[in-house]
């Protein structure tokens, strides 16, 4: 293969680290933090869901300028600055244990959340070819797929066997390794026609290309917030909380086995023969956890679960990415980024309400609802851009 269509090249290896760092704090915190607020600070439920809610508040509130602050600052300094900055807020876990000063540590820890995941997404964007960008994103999804089974697996393993503050000293040596790996990132130089101006327009907090994906994005993140935000609740009132961390496993294993697949089925095929099975599997698996009642139901689940979201999110970003130029691929991911994490921030609250009402498996039903309004919306849009393509085609022909 020519070196120029290269995708593991020194960078992609040390972003995919360094995110996989990021990745493993964020859904270890997610796994643990309810059961520390619920546990150890005697909080409801619903006043635990405010920490995810609160975390992904202010990513979402600082998303939109992240593209235009990558272009003034640039990619790589950004991301050395916001890994730091990421890095003490998870050291700070140890120290801080008011719920107040905890909720306030969650949002400075979610603007930095914010910023680093965007660079690492952007510059992972630039860095791989064009032709294998559908690949390549998925190949770097894997590092998310990874941390979405060794985050929980690792926290709550520390939490069983040892105490809240040996995990949070866990994570943070995680982060100073993930940290220094980001040393070696290089941000490829990008042409463009235009300077970066300074000024701030609407055009500079979103991609409106980008947007009928992102919006698709934000409710598959609604829906995957009942599994993120309340799956470890669920499965202790199911007495099944010890299968918690198999259940993780699983999701990332399937995930994991089917990214080379589909990445490529998506650069060869198209997005479609992705997007549907994805859909499906998805809503199967919400189905079968809202329904299960022993730990082969549920880790059953797990598997749809983590097949159908692991196949949607690095396809739906890729779509994202492409339906812009590639000079602005950091506003692209913005977009992207900031509608799912709002779908994400709504769903950890707004399921709580729902939850605490009617309990917790129709929060799982619900969310296999609102994953199939994206396969509505997806045949929507896919027919309009049929139509326009063809239109297009007929203009030409002339």
């Amino acid at each position: 293969m020519p070196k120029s269509q290269a995708i593991w090249t020194k960078s992609f290896i040390s972003l995919f680290c360094t995110n996989l760092s990021v990745f493993i704090v964020f859904y270890g915190l997610t796994a643990t933090l309810p059961l520390y607020a619920t546990g150890l600070l005697g909080k409801t439920d619903q006043e635990a869901g405010l920490l995810m809610s609160i975390f992904l508040l202010s990513a979402i509130v600082v998303r939109p300028f992240t593209g235009k602050i990558l272009d003034l600052a640039g990619k790589r300094k950004m991301l050395w600055l916001s890994l730091i900055l990421f890095l003490l807020c998870t050291v700070l876990y140890y120290f801080i244990e008011p719920f107040g000063w905890l909720l306030a540590l969650r949002f400075f820890h979610g603007i930095w959340f914010s910023i680093v995941t965007t660079a690492c997404g952007s510059i992972a964007a630039d860095t791989v070819p064009a032709a294998r960008r559908g690949t390549g994103l998925g190949y770097f999804a894997m590092s998310t797929n990874l941390a979405v089974v060794l985050g929980p697996l690792i926290s709550l393993t520390l939490i069983q066997a040892l105490s809240f503050d040996l995990l949070f000293v866990v994570l943070s040596l995680l982060m100073v390794i993930g940290t220094l790996c980001a040393l070696t990132v290089t941000s490829p130089q990008i042409k463009t026609s235009a300077k970066v101006k300074k000024n701030l327009s609407l055009g500079d907090l979103f991609e409106k290309k980008a947007m009928p994906v992102a919006f698709m994005a934000c409710l598959i993140g609604l829906a995957y917030s009942s599994v993120l935000s309340y799956l470890s609740i669920y499965a202790q009132g199911k007495d099944l909380l010890e299968w918690t961390g198999a259940f993780f496993f699983v999701f990332a294993a399937v995930m994991l086995l089917a990214r080379p697949f589909t990445g490529r089925i998506f650069d060869l095929k198209g997005p479609h023969y992705i997007l549907y099975p994805g859909l499906i599997l998805f809503i199967t698996g919400l189905i079968l956890l809202a329904f299960t009642d022993t730990a082969l139901t549920f880790l059953t689940a797990g598997a749809f679960i983590g097949l159908g979201y692991g196949s949607l999110v690095p396809s739906l970003q890729t779509l994202a990415v492409q339906s812009t130029d590639i000079a602005r691929s950091g506003y692209a991911t913005a977009t992207f980024y900031t509608l799912f994490d709002g779908g994400i921030a709504l769903g950890s609250y707004l399921f709580g309400v729902i939850a605490a009402a009617s309990g917790y498996p129709s929060i799982y039903l619900i969310s296999g609802l609102i994953t199939g309004s994206v396969i509505i919306l997806l045949l929507v849009f896919g027919t309009k851009k049929q139509k326009t393509k063809e239109a297009v085609q007929e203009v030409e022909s002339f």
